[in-house]
Order: structure tokens, then sequence, then C-alpha cells
């Protein structure tokens, strides 16, 4: 958007600009009815509580603590935009900030940069694999955050890269990071400070090549935050056993739909395999005759082998034969729909966890992590309370580190109860 906004606007004209643009940045048609759903009843809610006809941060918080849900059902077929109400309202509240719509579920393939951005993006690329050696998913990860902020600076009249102000350096961590308006709302639905943490990484070492090329005068890098984000900061999220046991359960094995997913969900919570790892799985690394599993680990760059277990060997014979489409892509598990492609690159599998978990009626006693990484914490967790040595679940896991490991002496709470000190027997010491 040209024009300059204020946190505090007409809430009518606000909302029919930010239509405007999401409308303009291509979201799908779903996704410009939830908007809009949420934004017109936060209209009509303003006007019920007399809270005045502009958007404020008083109005987000008020607003969220009435409507938003979460983890629970609503009460009917329309009342489906309170579970995204959240994030709804957060992206309302950005836009009154900075006139800017951030693309976190954006399809970034829809973005055209100008040429001389989009070059200069390809240059830094080959830069990324020439001398930096990254990897290609991490790569991929860069270069979709890297244009979404060329797109972000466009949109504030940095038309060219050597227009770059520190100011607007700013403006785009602050429309990607939490907001504090929000205040004690619930804030799983966005970024987390290692996602921002990373998104920052990203720009420095971009500004830092923009200054070697000369493109800036000065390494407008310095002027980036550091975000530092401890390894050990979180609990890693565990599953009780009963419901991963609903889970399965929910699955219909009877459809290639379920044969894969119940596939893809033992291959995370029987063996532990990442997300990116079970998406690029090949037939070429199924040992049938030595009943392992072979690959490379997309992290890493680490050969891991896995034993093929009878459960998860079935379930992979399973959708093999009666589930998986006729091609000839390698790729085990493929889209369940034509034109029956393998996952994209950006795909984290989350939406099969959610799918069977939403059907199986699960609800979590508090926040968590639910996607397919979490099958993998608790894997892990269950290993430690079994008394299964680090270096086991170390090597099971792929881990190249034994402190990427003990993290998960963290969510083992009975061991950590075992080795409490007593409160009286100190005070007796004492």
């Amino acid at each position: 958007m040209e024009q300059t906004h204020s946190e505090n606007l007409q809430l009518g004209r606000l909302v029919a600009d930010a239509l405007v643009e999401i409308d303009r940045l291509g979201y799908s048609r779903r996704s410009r009815n939830r908007y809009r759903a949420t934004w017109e009843h936060l209209i009509e809610f303003s006007h019920q509580k007399s809270l005045g006809n502009e958007f404020s941060a008083d109005l987000a918080a008020h607003f969220l603590e009435e409507y938003s849900v979460r983890d629970k059902p609503v009460d009917g077929s329309g009342d489906g935009w309170r579970q995204h109400a959240v994030f709804g309202v957060k992206v309302l509240a950005d836009f009154a900030k900075n006139g800017y719509v951030e693309r976190a579920f954006a399809d970034v393939d829809a973005i055209h940069l100008v040429s001389a951005m989009q070059n200069t993006l390809r240059d830094y690329v080959e830069y990324c694999k020439d001398r930096l050696h990254l990897r290609p998913g991490t790569l991929y990860v860069r270069t979709r955050e890297l244009t979404i902020l060329l797109d972000f600076l466009y949109s504030k009249k940095a038309r060219t890269l050597d227009q770059i102000q520190a100011r607007d350096l700013s403006e785009f961590i602050s429309c990607r990071a939490d907001l504090p308006l929000l205040g004690k709302i619930r804030r799983d639905h966005w970024l987390q400070p290692k996602t921002v943490a990373r998104i920052v990484s990203d720009m420095r070492s971009f500004l830092r090549f923009l200054a070697m090329r000369g493109i800036l005068q000065r390494d407008l890098s310095v002027e980036l935050p550091k975000i530092r984000v401890p390894r050990d900061a979180t609990i890693p999220s565990v599953w009780d056993q009963e419901l991963i046991v609903r889970l399965l359960g929910a699955v219909d094995r009877s459809s290639p739909k379920g044969k894969r997913d119940y596939a893809i969900l033992l291959l995370a919570g029987r063996l532990g395999l990442r997300a990116g790892d079970i998406r690029t799985l090949k037939l070429d690394n199924l040992r049938w005759a030595e009943s392992t599993i072979e690959i490379t680990q997309a992290k890493t760059s680490t050969p891991l082998t896995l034993p093929l277990t009878n459960e998860v060997g079935e379930a992979l014979i399973d959708y093999l034969k009666s589930g998986r489409p006729q091609t000839a892509h390698r790729e085990v598990f493929l889209k369940a729909k034509p034109p029956f492609d393998p996952f994209r690159q950006d795909t984290h599998l989350h939406h099969i966890v959610t799918y069977w978990r939403e059907l199986a009626g699960i609800r979590f006693r508090t926040p968590q992590k639910r996607g397919i990484h979490s099958l993998r914490h608790t894997l892990a967790t269950r290993l430690l309370e079994k008394g299964t040595p680090f270096t086991t679940i170390a090597e099971i896991l792929g881990h190249t580190s034994l402190e990427s490991t003990r993290i998960y002496a963290k969510a083992d709470v009975e061991a950590l109860r075992s080795v409490a000190l007593d409160p009286e027997g100190v005070n007796r010491a004492d």
C-alpha cells in the first residue's frame, strides 16, 4: 500500500484497505473469507460494546478475550473463523501499523519481484551455493524469506536495493515477530523467537552480501538486533500414550490417503524420522532384504540406518501395494490427488497429523506443538522413560551431538521427580 498507516484508524476504512491488500497478494478465496469474517465481527463487536470506531490495542484485546477459541469445538458452522481470530487480528494490527500484510501463509511463488531485485537475489543464491555451501533445504527456506523481505521493501518505496533504510528492516522484523499489543492472549498462532532469529540471520547474511558487492554504501547488517534463543529454552512437546493410540486408531486404513498417512505417522512416531526425511524418502532407501531404512539425513547430511520393524514394514507394503499411484516418481509418499506429485519442499506434513487428530477429537490439556516433529519428541521421551541410554537415543534420532538428545530429559517428568530434592531434608541439613 502506498499510504501511511497508524494504529488509530477508522475501523471500516482499515478493514476495506486490508481486504484489498490480501486480494492483491493472491491469498486464496478461503483465506480471504476467513479474514473478512474475523474483521467484520471485529467491527460489529466494536459497535455493540461502544468501543469507538477506531482500531486500537484495547479493542483487539477485548475482542479476542471474548471470541477467540483454541482446541475446542465452536458453536456453529459459521463460527469457524473464531479458531483463526488471533492471527486474523494480528494481521490487521500489522497492517494498521505498517500498511503491510505479512505473507506467512501466502503463496510466495505468486510474488513477482522487479527484475533488478530478482537478479540480485539470484546472484546471492549462487553465492550461497558456491561459497557458503548451504544445503538445498536451508537455501530454499532462506530464498523464500528473502523474497518476502524484498517484496516488503518494494512496498515501502525502496524501489532499488541501494534505497534500503534501517527503519525498513526494523519494520519488517516487527511484522514477522510477536506483537505486544495482544497482551495475555495466546501467541502460538505465529512465529516463535527461534524462527524470528533465523529470519534475522538470513537478512544479516544477505545485507553483508549487498555491502560486499557495493550495492549498499554501508553494511546495514550491524543495525539488525541480535536474537539469542538458548537451545534448551523450551520443553519438547510430548503426546500422552493414550492420545497416540487414538490418533493411529482414527486413521482410515482402507483408503489410499489413510494407508499413506498411517505409514507416515508410524515413521515419525515409531522410528523418529524427521518430516523432511519422510517427505524425501525414496523407494531405494527401503532395504527389504536387510530389513532396514537407509537414508542421508537432510538436516545433518549424515547417514542414518534404522530397523524396518514389522509394524512399519507392513504399513509401507500396504501403501505401496494398495494405496500408492502408479508413477515414475521414486519418492515413497505422493500427494493423494492428481497429478500425484511428491510433496513440495516446504511441506512439513503438519496437515496429516492435524487431519486425523481433529477426526479423533483429540484435545490437549495445555498448549503444545502437535505436528510430525512432536511425534518424534514423544518417541525420544518414551525411550528415555524406559531407561534407554542417551547414546542409543541419539543414534535412533540421528543426532550428531548428545546435547540435542539431552533436551528430552526436560520432558521426562517422572525422572526429574525421582532426583528432586526434598525441601524438608534440605531444611534439616541446614
